[in-house]
């Protein structure tokens, strides 16, 4: 390996590094109290080393809500090939979206405030970007499903980008109202049985009658 595929495969895991400590530090002390001191000491790397990949905090935040719709788009996408029924591909993306949720619910809270109108009025270019790039892709997959449905006579014969609207509408919508709920009346996470809940009701409506 040459001087110049060394460097650059150091500086690719310094970055992986400055991702995995910074999840850590914003799960266990929320944005507003993590510092990027304190990540780059979870990192093992020095302040200044931080900045040299990213502007401020704000930014690394971005980048880590970036990785998880990025792993959600992916982990949908395998959906899609799947030699099962469409009504299992639907049960399917109920437990990606669980899944997804229990893997860092902070960081994927902060990607649906990111994808709000006014939020995306304020991200910069390249970052807008990558959102509709890795949304469009996951919101295809689950199109892709839906027409199979439409085509095989079981899901009724309506507009699939408008019934893939409502079932990734549902999940964001979900994971926002139940964290405003739990926080305003400090009660417990039911985002899971309520997503589990929404997913029933909308596989039934899919269905032919």
């Amino acid at each position: 390996m040459g001087i110049y595929e060394r460097k650059k495969r150091e500086k690719t895991q310094r970055k992986i590094d400055i991702i995995n400590a910074a999840r850590k530090i914003f799960s266990n002390k929320g944005f507003n109290s993590a510092t990027m001191e304190e990540i780059a000491l979870e990192a093992e790397l020095s302040p200044g080393t931080l900045y040299l990949y990213f502007k401020n905090k704000e930014e690394l935040h971005i980048s880590l809500s970036i990785e998880i719709l990025k792993y959600l788009t992916d982990e949908i996408q395998k959906v899609v090939p799947q030699d099962i029924s469409v009504e299992e591909k639907i049960d399917k993306f109920r437990d990606v979206f669980i899944d997804v949720y229990e893997y860092d619910s902070n960081i994927l809270i902060n990607l649906f405030h990111l994808q709000s109108g006014e939020a995306l009025k304020n991200l910069s270019g390249d970052v807008l970007r990558q959102i509709k790039i890795y949304s469009t892709m996951a919101h295809g997959a689950i199109i892709d499903v839906v027409k199979q449905g439409i085509e095989q006579g079981v899901f009724v014969d309506e507009n699939p980008v408008a019934l893939a609207d409502i079932l990734w509408a549902s999940y964001g919508g979900i994971v926002l109202w139940v964290d405003s709920k739990r926080r305003l009346d400090d009660q417990k996470d039911f985002v899971k049985p309520t997503i589990k809940i929404a997913f029933k009701i909308i596989n039934k409506g899919l269905k032919k009658i």
